[in-house]
């Protein structure tokens, strides 16, 4: 029996899928950049699935030999700091749970992993891309390894606005006041059925990645606008 588990264990796949959130009132601006810590408090929407979405497959195999990620078909840097900063969280959070204990039914955390994920929307083109692949990214990976915890301080290690992809309706992310980051999370303030008419009109006038990043323009309000506070 111990034998046919391990064989079980020796590929893990899980999907997951995410949507796109668009603050009302936005954060822009970190206090802590590494940790990805607001200046503000801010409150969003969620968008629904039908229209807007990512979809996660992440896959951990005794037979993988690197780490892979692929971004809407084309491969792209497994090593990115935020990447690595989520699978590590995640790892972690597993660890915990298992008390540091593995058995044959249980997949190991020391298999590298293969990450396939893909928006049916433009990317980096102002539609919160990356709150959406992060929320799933995160998602994807507790479902792989069995960590039901509280996650939107994990998938706020990827994308800041991605903790609030992790409900629906209407979210705040608390900016919360530790140096740690451990009470700067998201938590849903009203269901969709709050306000049942409202309505989101997305215009795309284009699908070409934004010339300015969120994270650059972030950094140079913080620094440069006297409007900021």
């Amino acid at each position: 029996v111990a034998a046919a588990m391990a064989a079980e264990r020796a590929l893990a796949v899980a999907t997951c899928t995410a949507p796109v959130n668009i603050a009302v009132i936005k954060y822009w601006g970190k206090r802590d950049t590494d940790l990805i810590l607001p200046i503000n408090s801010s409150l969003s929407v969620t968008l629904h699935q039908d229209q807007l979405k990512t979809t996660t497959t992440v896959a951990a195999s005794r037979d993988f030999t690197e780490d892979r990620l692929w971004l809407n078909g084309k491969e792209a840097d497994v090593g990115h700091p935020r990447v690595q900063a989520c699978l590590r969280e995640v790892r972690r959070l597993a660890r915990k749970r298992r008390g540091g204990n593995e058995d044959a039914a249980t997949l190991s955390l020391s298999y590298k992993i293969h990450i396939a994920s893909e928006n049916n929307f433009p990317t980096a083109a102002g539609l919160a891309s990356s709150a959406a692949g992060y929320a799933c990214l995160v998602s994807a990976l507790a479902r792989l390894y069995g960590v039901e915890e509280e996650l939107s301080g994990v998938a706020r290690r990827g994308s800041g606005s991605a903790c609030r992809s992790m409900f629906g309706g209407f979210v705040q992310w608390q900016c919360g006041e530790r140096p740690d980051g451990t009470d700067s999370l998201a938590l849903q303030v009203a269901p969709e059925t709050h306000w049942p008419e409202l309505r989101v009109l997305v215009l795309v006038v284009s699908g070409e990645k934004k010339p300015v990043g969120s994270t650059t323009g972030m950094q140079t309000s913080v620094e440069t606008s006297p409007l900021l506070k």
